[in-house]
């Protein structure tokens, strides 16, 4: 019997696992926490289910939908939107940026005429959840970040929604640092119809109040799970992962965890951003308008968003969990979406062999991965071995 060797129990590991395993491969995962689901696991909060940050389902591939759908039933929530509060405006407007708000902004005629001005092709770009988007022929791609933005915006919307609210997220005093940007258009730069937002994705919660955790409740029960354990090293070509004076060999290693530590930090640490998040419960059954399932803050406050969980589990109850989300330097979520540690990343992802893969957003560092890229990536292997 072949043996599949897995480090880390979030949803990438686990649907290795459960595909591994019904393929009659004996499997097992390597979780340094106490327990599988990493920040999908569903904890309680004055009785409200919630999990690390809102974490909803968005996918554009069907087929990654209808294998999620059966292993936890998913309920449409195309309805969600996002808003932007203004601090200079004492405002909240549509996110993206929506063209009918506008005309609400102090600086309406200035920003139209910018628009007016801008490249319809970046104006008016559409992008992927993941794959972002390509340029023709003849167009110059933007240098970075910033130029990206301001050719799709203009100054005074980037100054806005995008500058300051950029430095906090990624805790940079230069914004234009950051080389990846198909990531925060959320669908488009300047929308137009409807405000939902990734009106065009699959956009899903689970139905049930335990949210993801049936499909790590699943993997507990049919593989081997090592918890509280801590991987030092992974021998590539020996297909061995070191725990302590521990070695233990495979014929296929998973690594779903930050790819600098475990590959011994070989090539360098890389840099992550961490998130401290306050969670509390109001007196009032909702506390955002009926659509809007969290809200991004571009001003001076330190906190980025404020998430409703009802929004998303529909929990019952006279009273609403909300959280604060801080950027911080605590805990390994956020890759860095800037060059220099995407050069390093990348030679870690050069070593792989056949036998050694590295999936999700920790796994491969790029922060563009989600939960649908992480379950899709999962399958991939299964299905090539």
């Amino acid at each position: 019997m072949k043996k599949a060797l897995i480090i880390g129990g979030g949803i990438g590991g686990c649907v290795a696992a459960i595909e591994l395993n019904s393929r009659g491969w004996r499997v097992e995962i390597i979780e340094s926490s106490a327990q599988l689901g990493a920040g999908l696991r569903t904890h309680y909060i004055g009785g409200h289910p919630c999990t690390l940050g809102p974490r909803h389902f968005l996918t554009h591939s069907e087929s990654t939908y209808a294998y999620v759908n059966k292993l936890v039933r998913l309920r449409n929530c195309k309805d969600h939107q996002f808003l932007s509060y203004i601090e200079r405006d004492s405002e909240f407007y549509n996110y993206p940026i929506h063209i009918d708000d506008v005309d609400r902004m102090p600086e309406s005629g200035q920003i139209h005429n910018e628009l007016n001005a801008l490249e319809a092709g970046f104006r008016d770009r559409e992008f992927k959840l993941t794959s972002g988007t390509s340029f023709t022929d003849g167009e110059r791609p933007p240098a970075d970040y910033k130029e990206f933005w301001l050719r799709s915006i203009g100054p005074t919307l980037y100054d806005k929604f995008i500058s300051a609210y950029t430095k906090k997220m990624w805790l940079v005093e230069d914004e234009s640092v950051i080389s990846d940007f198909t990531w925060s258009p959320k669908g488009v730069a300047i929308k137009r119809g409807p405000r939902e937002g990734w009106d065009s994705a699959l956009s899903a919660y689970p139905q049930e109040l335990t949210g993801y955790d049936p499909i790590f409740d699943l993997t507990k029960n049919i593989v081997s799970v090592r918890f509280n354990t801590a991987v030092d090293d992974i021998d590539i070509d020996r297909r061995e992962v070191r725990i302590g004076s521990e070695v233990l060999t495979a014929d296929v290693i998973v690594n779903t965890a930050p790819i600098d530590l475990a590959f011994g930090k070989r090539y360098g640490e890389l840099k992550y951003i961490g998130r401290d998040i306050v969670y509390f419960v109001l007196p009032i059954e909702y506390a955002l308008p009926p659509s809007v399932y969290f809200t991004y803050y571009c001003g001076s406050e330190r906190y980025t968003r404020i998430v409703e969980y009802k929004k998303f589990t529909r929990y019952k109850s006279p009273h609403t969990l909300l959280s604060l989300e801080f950027p911080s330097m605590s805990g390994r979520y956020y890759p860095l979406p800037v060059r220099d540690q995407q050069d390093i990343a990348r030679r870690y992802l050069d070593d792989l062999s056949n036998d050694v893969f590295s999936i999700g957003r920790l796994g491969r560092y790029n922060y563009r991965y989600d939960i649908d890229d992480a379950v899709e990536q999962a399958l991939e292997i299964v299905r090539g071995l």
